[in-house]
């Protein structure tokens, strides 16, 4: 039977003989449903059309389908001392993409930031024989659910010396970044911080599409989280959305204007 994925989001579903009447993660207020209506696309049919490019961006390998698809988000290969973590996920896998991973070293795991990008991880992890690390607090938006993906709790998880997942909450009630401390320090944001056009600030909405803002408490909340991380760089979702330098001051600067906006 075929395994179907939403157009909107890239949502991956197990093998059924009809896709589900609707997607739960596009029919919820963060996201949104098509102007034309749900649409679905057999995941065998991605790669038909749609190929995955590597490209370096500030140092780092990010991986994005093309043509754009779906929200358009990209992984990113955060090569450590102690292994290499893909974060974030896209929704097609192929064995060049495979193959370039590997060719950068062992990899560890995989680390998603949050439920709209969770797309094909369960197949990510079977072909990098690695677990995928996503916050329990959102369990409920795993639509291929699968043995390697494993639920942690709490505010941080240990994935190595220089590597920790910091839940920071805001978007989703699990969201998610990586701090890499190795270096001048780095952070890998999604878009639980949304780095803005400017790539001097970051923003913080419940939901981007719908333009809903999250309150001070919780602006408040993520600033305390990141204060005893150091880091230079900030990471986005998207291709060349990067704070390249002095990001920690970036980010202090950008949640002081959002509270003052809001104030």
């Amino acid at each position: 039977m075929p395994r179907f994925l939403c157009r909107q989001c890239g949502a991956r579903y197990p093998e059924a003989a009809a896709p589900p009447p609707g997607c739960p993660i596009c029919l919820d207020e963060r996201q949104f449903v098509r102007w034309g209506g749900q649409e679905w696309l057999e995941v065998e049919d991605l790669a038909k059309s749609h190929k995955i490019i590597c490209r370096e961006d500030h140092g780092v390998l990010g991986l994005r389908i093309a043509p754009a698809f779906a929200i358009d988000q990209r992984a990113l290969l955060v090569e450590a001392s102690e292994g290499n973590l893909l974060w974030d996920c896209i929704g097609l896998v192929t064995r060049e993409a495979i193959e370039a991973i590997r060719a950068r070293g062992p990899v560890i795991g995989i680390a998603i930031s949050h439920p709209h990008y969770y797309t094909a991880m369960a197949e990510w992890a079977k072909a990098l024989g690695v677990p995928v690390h996503v916050h329990a607090d959102d369990r409920v938006w795993v639509t291929e659910p699968d043995l390697a993906i494993e639920h942690w709790d709490g505010e941080a998880l240990k994935l190595g010396p220089s590597l920790t997942l910091l839940r920071c909450g805001g978007h989703f009630a699990g969201a998610t970044v990586l701090h890499h401390s190795e270096g001048d320090g780095a952070l890998y944001c999604g878009d639980v911080l949304q780095v803005t056009q400017d790539r001097a600030h970051v923003s913080v909405l419940y939901s981007y599409p719908n333009m809903i803002p999250v309150n001070a408490a919780a602006i408040r909340r993520i600033a305390a989280i990141l204060d005893p991380y150091p880091f230079a760089r900030v990471y986005g979702a998207f291709e060349g959305r990067v704070i390249p330098a002095d990001a920690k001051t970036a980010l202090e600067r950008s949640f002081a204007r959002y509270l003052a906006a809001i104030a």
